[in-house]
């Protein structure tokens, strides 16, 4: 029975069967050649450095950041030294910060001025590392939840504000100088922000010792900020409540005279979050207690 099943396929030669077998060793060995002719056709090794530079800074100018820092990174590689790699390396930098990888920038900075510590270009690099350093550790939910900048970790903007002082303080002729000054009086502010935002948490929990003394720490330290007067109020509140009427009287009088308008003076101030917004773990106290907010409003 199983003999007559199999007897009504034909026999193959065993010649025929050795020429299948060698076409298929013969496909089987060509087959990653064939792939080759659909690879994507990568850049030849070992360019000339200007047409390295011209394809990585090309993609730069349309916007590319991953394809110039790559092409860049490839010039670095193969050239170490010269002046198409001085420029490669701050052009690095600059598509690492754009392409927001911002460790990377950072890092990237720190070997150029490393490399070329008194390169023409220094001032450039300690303003670009302002930037990366004043932006790092962001949160991705900060435009979910409008986290303000100031409830995150400060050390980093703090490093940025270092940075932009060294442009602002050893280079000041230079044409970043202007716009770190501006970035530094930002900073402070930010810096201001998170004191104050600490003062009223501690208003909130009856804590008046503890809010004075984060008041007086803001003024102190960040005196002419945009949060001064707002400070003024948390010692005000404060003090009234810890009935000293002297220091009380002479909170009331400053702000009298130089924010006449402040809530604090109509019993308005702070005004606590309601109880739903405290589910959010990311909102402060200051969101709703701060002069860009009163100003909205």
């Amino acid at each position: 029975m199983t003999q007559r099943a199999f007897s009504r396929f034909p026999r193959i030669p065993a010649s025929a069967r050795i020429v299948a077998l060698m076409l298929a060793i013969a496909v089987t060995g060509t087959g990653t050649g064939c792939g080759k002719i659909f690879k994507k056709k990568e850049a030849p090794e070992n360019q000339p450095v200007e047409v390295m530079y011209e394809e990585a800074h090309q993609s730069m100018m349309n916007g590319n950041w991953d394809r110039g820092r790559l092409r860049f990174r490839q010039l670095i590689a193969q050239y170490p030294y010269g002046p198409y790699t001085e420029q490669a390396l701050m052009e690095t930098a600059y598509a690492e910060y754009k392409s927001g990888k911002l460790d990377d920038a950072v890092s990237t900075v720190d070997r150029f001025i490393r490399t070329y510590p008194t390169h023409r270009n220094i001032p450039y690099m300690y303003y670009l590392r302002g930037l990366a350093n004043s932006n790092r550790d962001t949160v991705f939910l900060q435009k979910v939840w409008r986290l303000d900048a100031s409830r995150r970790d400060l050390a980093t903007p703090m490093q940025g504000y270092s940075d932009l002082n060294i442009v602002a303080e050893r280079y000041p002729n230079s044409r970043y100088a202007a716009d770190a000054r501006l970035r530094m009086v930002a900073l402070r502010d930010q810096f201001a922000l998170h004191e104050l935002d600490t003062a009223i948490y501690y208003l909130r929990r009856h804590a008046w010792v503890s809010a004075a003394s984060r008041a007086r720490y803001l003024l102190e330290t960040y005196p002419q900020s945009a949060y001064q007067y707002d400070a003024v109020a948390v010692l005000a509140e404060a003090y009234t409540r810890l009935d000293n009427q002297a220091l009380a009287a002479d909170a009331r009088r400053v702000l009298e005279l130089n924010d006449p308008r402040h809530p604090w003076l109509a019993g308005k101030w702070p005004d606590y979050p309601w109880m739903v917004r405290k589910l959010n773990p990311f909102a402060g106290e200051k969101s709703i207690n701060t002069v860009e907010r009163r100003n909205d409003d």
